[in-house]
């Protein structure tokens, strides 16, 4: 049984840990990095999941960015503990988080990932929008949360200005 919860501020530590045992060491160096530096993640949908005792399971991250004039999330990163792979607890978390934006309002989501793995949420290859280099292009996804929100949307995924 797990309990998911929003990322409290006491968590930073710990989920930090998570993305770090999860993730190459360079993983600050990625180009998504340099759009969240000195922007606030998008805290009610930021997730936690533990386990009966209290030990993190898996941990999301959600952070504003923009396309043009258009908001979005930037869906990122997502980590599971090496012990609880396999348990569906990636999904969880995506499908809850997923439903948390809608219902606030948020229109689309990109992130930077595993076409094969992220198609099964709806997600596709964004082709006119593009992350700050080196990024793989056939690896920027979009998810469309309101029908035909990412139409017409192109152009480099730059900071929140908000």
């Amino acid at each position: 049984m797990y309990h998911l919860e929003e990322e409290a501020e006491g968590d930073w530590w710990e989920v930090e840990a998570l993305y770090d045992l999860c993730f190459a060491p360079g993983r600050t160096a990625l180009s998504s990095y340099r759009l969240r530096d000195g922007v606030a993640t998008v805290a009610a949908l930021c997730g936690v999941l533990r386990d009966e005792g209290g030990t993190l399971a898996a941990a999301i991250r959600y952070w504003p960015a923009e396309v043009g004039e258009y908001d979005i999330l930037l869906l990122g990163p997502i980590a599971v503990h090496p012990t609880r792979q396999g348990e569906g607890l990636g999904a969880l978390l995506i499908n809850e988080s997923l439903a948390e934006a809608r219902r606030l309002g948020w229109e689309r989501v990109l992130l930077v990932g595993d076409a094969p793995y992220y198609a099964r949420f709806g997600f596709a290859r964004l082709d006119h929008v593009e992350m700050p280099p080196p990024t793989n292009p056939d690896r920027v996804l979009g998810l469309a949360l309101k029908k035909g929100a990412w139409d017409g949307v192109s152009g480099a995924v730059t900071k929140s200005s908000s």
